[in-house]
């Protein structure tokens, strides 16, 4: 362009028409969504390539780790208490220790998980935890069976870290589930061994050549098939399939709420386990 001539106007608006677009692409890549804190989405980032691989894009979970989206356990984390976990990891649990990220990036990913937690499906918890217990140990029965920071039954499993990889809605899924078809470990027998002894319980393994039985009082027998005189098998599981009729809506509000808030709520808990584990 010579000096002096005018920058031709048609040219001007075809400039305007290319460049604005890309302009407002620009801002909106740059500004967070609406309701979104601004520090959330640079934890969004963080989080995807740190934290997703075990504990999913939307935080609930994998084979590998936790759901912290929806657990009552991790909810009731102190920002400073996670971001204390983000820093320095859980060894015992297979948690790394994220060091490299500096403190404004440990806040970001803690907002971010927030709003993750906000987004999710657990809901405000309802019911009573101590009427809850009360059910746990009396009226459900659940105690003869599952235990609970080290008190309540053998046979069924510890339910002191269920909370820490289901939602309420989950945990309500599982008491009131109808059918039941016992797993691997769980399945009910009754055994007469030669001597006329009579055993029930769980067998928790079983070979061509013997048969490991726990009863109740939380004792394991190992018989060899030679001394068993008939193994009844049981059908279905030990765990009741009529809660829905045995306990009231507030009554099972006041078990789950009882359940999702079991003691010791600041001890890191364990990793995910398959469901079949709790059944």
């Amino acid at each position: 362009m010579h000096p002096g001539r005018s920058f031709p106007h048609h040219l001007f608006v075809v400039l305007l028409i290319l460049l604005v677009p890309q302009l407002c692409l620009s801002q909106a890549k740059q500004s967070p969504p609406a309701g979104q804190p601004k520090n959330a989405v640079a934890g969004r980032s963080t989080f995807n390539s740190t934290c997703a691989a075990c504990h999913g894009l939307d935080g609930r979970g994998s084979d590998k780790a936790l759901n912290i989206a929806t657990s009552a356990r991790v909810r009731g984390f102190s920002d400073s208490e996670l971001a204390r976990i983000i820093s320095n990891g859980i060894p015992d649990v297979g948690m790394p220790a994220f060091r490299t990220l500096g403190p404004d990036q440990v806040r970001a990913v803690v907002e971010y998980l927030r709003s993750l937690q906000v987004k999710s499906d657990a809901g405000v918890l309802t019911g009573d935890a101590k009427r809850g217990q009360e059910i746990f140990f009396g009226k459900g029965e659940c105690g003869s069976c599952h235990s609970i920071a080290g008190e309540g039954g053998f046979l069924g499993p510890d339910l002191t870290d269920y909370a820490a990889t289901n939602s309420s809605d989950g945990l309500r899924d599982e008491i009131i589930r109808s059918p039941r078809v016992p797993s691997h470990g769980f399945r009910p027998a009754l055994v007469t061994t030669t001597r006329g002894e009579r055993l029930e319980g769980l067998i928790r393994n079983e070979d061509n050549f013997s048969i490991q039985l726990q009863t109740a009082d939380g004792n394991f027998h190992l018989l060899r098939k030679s001394d068993v005189q008939s193994c009844e098998h049981r059908d279905g599981s030990l765990m009741p399939a009529n809660y829905r009729e045995r306990l009231s809506n507030a009554e099972l509000d006041d078990l789950i709420n009882y359940l999702m808030k079991t003691p010791n709520p600041g001890r890191p808990a364990a990793p995910a386990k398959n469901k079949d584990d709790y059944e």
